[in-house]
């Protein structure tokens, strides 16, 4: 063999292990990923894994995955807490709670996204489309502040669900009239000018027997007019009653004013204790079960669809099994408003509110190359063209370009009410000691709901519990 005919059998030679290496390489690139996910087991997350079956396809080439562990709501916190601090390292990507941040910020838990914010300008642009009450909540910890955790996965507020077959009949509204001296609420547009007071005599009016007239028929069974959360599992009064304090000028400990800002003479202000009282005071109009310490998110829904109550104040996020005829007898009777506020000196309504809703999180395990998928994952999902789809699909979108399109309103009855109710939304605190406070405020807030504490004492009671909490982990001076 000559010199020239060896160098052309190496050439060859090379050529072919080059061309063999590029395909191995070409192969390597499709990957399969798994991003394994906590959530809590309600429509918005299920509808959130049904888009990724059918519709997700990574830019990437790779193979992904999303291996979701449904979790019901009652059990959520303490199975992802549990999970967390074993060590055990199983979830990549958590559908938290917003008052979670700071507990599992500071255990070192949850991923700071900062850095994937400035390396994506344009996923960075879209972030910052949100409204910012519900990216304050879903995101920052500390709260209000530019450190950023969360990407938001479902916004969520409270609005009222309205029986139209019950509140505008003719001869209820007639009698309704005759005896507050006002009309009763039956459009939309009357929800929404719903004060406190006028839900309350929504309640008083349609209490009624088994068998008592009820919009020109007898009732099949006890009927009530009312109903909010007052439940001492998590944190179900708490998210109605921070609404109360709020709009009656009162305060819970903000973490905002840390370390100067004080729990005590705050939390337990009169103007507190006159807003624990106002919604002490309805819970005689609801059925029974209110003030047995039970009457969670779940239960007044339930009550709601079987027909027994006129007006329920719950979250949007439950919104789809009322219009579900297999799950609801009064499917095709509602009408939806605003949640009901307070008049303020300027006669206009104040309508502050606790947030709902939870932000997709990183756990600071995730590999570069989950992260990189989960990344694109959440893109898709903030983009308009799948946020619009999952509005029409019973969810909510807080990116502004999606919420103020005029077809937003059109996709489900209670979306009128969404984009006003925005700019009323607070939230809980985000402190590590979130749990320890809010066992505690929720074991209070039952005392006063079954009738065994006054509202000033259980506020005092909460008042000094949470100064003695936040001074010893140095969040009070």
């Amino acid at each position: 063999m000559t010199v020239m005919t060896k160098m052309k059998g190496f050439a060859a030679a090379a050529g072919l292990a080059a061309t063999l290496l590029t395909g191995a390489a070409s192969y390597a690139v499709a990957d399969e990923v798994t991003l394994t996910m906590a959530v809590p087991d309600w429509p918005p997350t299920r509808i959130m894994k049904k888009f990724f079956d059918e519709q997700y396809k990574p830019k990437s080439g790779n193979t992904v995955k999303l291996d979701v562990d449904f979790i019901p709501w009652p059990d959520f916190y303490t199975r992802v807490n549990a999970s967390l601090t074993s060590g055990e390292q199983k979830y990549n990507f958590i559908v938290s709670d917003s008052q979670w941040l700071g507990a599992f910020v500071e255990g070192g838990y949850y991923r700071k996204i900062n850095d994937l914010l400035d390396a994506d300008p344009e996923f960075k642009k879209t972030l910052m489309n949100i409204h910012p009450n519900p990216l304050n909540a879903y995101s920052t910890y500390p709260y209000k502040s530019e450190n950023y955790y969360g990407f938001p996965q479902f916004p969520d507020v409270l609005v009222n669900y309205a029986r139209k077959d019950i509140i505008c009949n003719e001869e209820e509204q007639k009698n309704f009239q005759a005896k507050y001296g006002k009309k009763l609420p039956c459009t939309g547009e009357e929800l929404d000018a719903m004060t406190w007071d006028d839900f309350k005599n929504v309640g008083e009016f349609f209490r009624r027997k088994k068998g008592e007239m009820l919009a020109g028929a007898p009732a099949e069974d006890d009927f009530y007019g009312i109903a909010f959360q007052a439940g001492k599992g998590y944190d179900f009064s708490s998210m109605q009653i921070n609404g109360f304090i709020w709009q009656m000028g009162g305060n819970i400990w903000d973490e905002t004013q840390a370390p100067t800002g004080q729990a005590e003479g705050v939390v337990n202000s009169p103007e507190a204790v006159a807003a624990l009282e106002k919604y002490l005071s309805m819970l005689e109009y609801m059925p029974p079960v209110a003030k047995t310490g039970t009457m969670d998110i779940f239960k007044s829904d339930e009550l709601f669809r079987e027909g027994k109550v006129a007006m329920n104040i719950d979250w949007i996020g439950l919104g789809e099994a009322s219009l579900d005829p297999k799950s609801s007898k009064v499917s095709d009777k509602l009408v939806f408003g605003q949640m009901p506020g307070t008049m303020g000196p300027d006669g206009k309504i104040i309508r502050w509110s606790n947030i709902g809703g939870q932000p997709f999180v990183l756990t600071t395990w995730t590999t570069d190359a989950q992260i990189k998928e989960a990344v694109e994952f959440v893109k898709w999902w903030l983009s308009d063209d799948i946020q619009h789809q999952f509005a029409a699909g019973g969810g909510q979108s807080a990116v502004k370009s999606v919420y103020e399109d005029p077809k937003y309103v059109t996709y489900r009855p209670w979306n009128r009410a969404w984009a006003p109710q925005l700019d009323w939304q607070k939230d809980v605190w985000h402190v590590p000691q979130f749990f320890e406070l809010l066992t505690q405020q929720q074991d209070q807030f039952d005392l006063a709901i079954t009738g065994k504490q006054d509202a000033k004492t259980t506020l005092d009671n909460i008042a000094k519990f949470q100064q003695e909490v936040l001074k010893s982990g140095g969040l009070i001076q």
